[in-house]
C-alpha cells in the first residue's frame, strides 16, 4: 500500500456528506451512573462521496479515481467541505490562526496542529496534509517570509539554521489542508437505470493515518 499525494476531484468533494466520528465505551453501573472511556485519541472522519454525484460524467470521474487508487489499497487527499482551513469558515486565514509550539532555542521542527475547543476543553489535532504554498508562520505575532519550510506530506515545519525560535517564542501558523483518506469499499455498484431514477450509489471514504 502507499499514499498518493493526489486530491479527490474538488468539484465533487465540496458537496459530499460526512464528518468526524469517535469511539466511546460506555458502561452502565448498578447505581445508575455511567463509566465512559475514549478509545481513540483523535476523531476519525468518514464521508460518502456518492451524495455528490449528479451526472454520468461525475460517476465516471469517481470510477476513474477509484481504479487509480486500487480500491481500498492506496490513500489519497480529500478536501473536507467544511473543515479545510486553520481559520473558521467564513474567516480569512492568517498566520496567527493556530498555536503550534513554543521555542526553546534548540527545537527546529514543529507539527502543524489545529485546535478545537471552548472554555471547558480543547483538542489539538495534528494536520498532516497541508496544501502546498498555503502555510504561513508567525513568531511572537510577526509573520515570517523566510527561514522555514513545511513538508506538505507530513505537516512538519522546519526552521533553517540561524532561524530556530528562541526560548519562549510563540509559534503560530495558518494553512489550508486536506484529510488523508482511502476508499472504504473495494466495489462500486453501477446501475444506470437506478441512477437515472435518482438512486445514488454509496461510495464511502474513511480517514487514515498517512
Amino acid at each position: 500500500m502507499a499514499f498518493h499525494e493526489q486530491r479527490f476531484p474538488l468539484r465533487l468533494s465540496l458537496t459530499t456528506s460526512g464528518g468526524p466520528g469517535r469511539q466511546t465505551d460506555i458502561v452502565s453501573l448498578s447505581n445508575g451512573r455511567e463509566a465512559r472511556n475514549r478509545r481513540w485519541r483523535f476523531s476519525r472522519r468518514r464521508y460518502d462521496v456518492g451524495t455528490a454525484i449528479r451526472s454520468v460524467s461525475d460517476l465516471y470521474a469517481v470510477l476513474e479515481f477509484f481504479e487509480a487508487r486500487g480500491g481500498q489499497l492506496h490513500g489519497f487527499r480529500f478536501r473536507d467541505p467544511v473543515d479545510c482551513s486553520s481559520a473558521r469558515p467564513g474567516e480569512g486565514m492568517t498566520s496567527l490562526d493556530q498555536w503550534i509550539g513554543t521555542g526553546d532555542g534548540e527545537t527546529a521542527t514543529f507539527q502543524l496542529v489545529k485546535a478545537y475547543g471552548d472554555g471547558a476543553a480543547i483538542e489539538r489535532r495534528p494536520v498532516a496534509k497541508p496544501v502546498a504554498g498555503s502555510v504561513r508562520i508567525a513568531l511572537d505575532g510577526v509573520e515570517q517570509t523566510e527561514g522555514f519550510t513545511c513538508d506538505v506530506t507530513s505537516g512538519i515545519v522546519v526552521f533553517a539554521g540561524g532561524c530556530v525560535p528562541t526560548a519562549g517564542t510563540e509559534i503560530r501558523a495558518g494553512f489550508d489542508y486536506d484529510v488523508p483518506v482511502r476508499f472504504d469499499t473495494d466495489r462500486i455498484e453501477i446501475d444506470l437505470e437506478a441512477f437515472r431514477a435518482g438512486r445514488i450509489p454509496a461510495i464511502p471514504l474513511i480517514e487514515v493515518m498517512p
